[in-house]
């Protein structure tokens, strides 16, 4: 399809320019013996040859999914982009309950469930990330 062509030769342009950016990565510290360029390099140039690949590449006829699917997916991306705009403000365990039950609703969960497991998982996850990897998580500027 026509889409995946555009989309691997942006991608290539993109990957062109990050090529010359991660050429010209410098540190004043040798910690490594290649230095801080290699990595970055490799990646960009790995991505750089799947868009060539996908420029090549026969392309697949595309069937569009039901208007009810794009509607769940639009749904996610806006529940995910509030997730990240009150990440700070409301806290990871109230924020990310918020959108566990946004994503079991999606998913066909009843309300019950998908509240239940909206606390379980914002508390759960909150505990595991700050208490057991000492990784330090908002608790909301509401309580503050």
């Amino acid at each position: 399809m026509m889409s995946d062509r555009i989309f691997a030769g942006i991608w290539l342009l993109l990957c062109i320019g990050g090529l010359f950016i991660a050429w010209q990565i410098q540190s004043e510290y040798t910690y490594e013996p290649v230095g801080p360029r290699p990595f970055p390099m490799a990646i960009v140039g790995l991505m750089a040859l799947c868009s060539v690949l996908l420029l090549l590449r026969h392309p697949d006829v595309v069937s569009w999914p039901h208007h009810k699917v794009l509607q769940r997916l639009l749904v996610m991306v806006i529940g995910l982009l509030l997730y990240a705009w009150g990440f700070e403000w409301l806290g990871f365990p109230l924020a990310t309950a918020l959108l566990t039950i946004c994503i079991g609703m999606q998913f066909g969960a009843t309300l019950p469930a998908a509240v239940v497991s909206g606390i379980v998982m914002g508390g759960a996850l909150f505990f595991a990330f700050d208490y057991l990897l000492d990784v330090t998580l908002p608790l909301g500027a509401w309580l503050s």
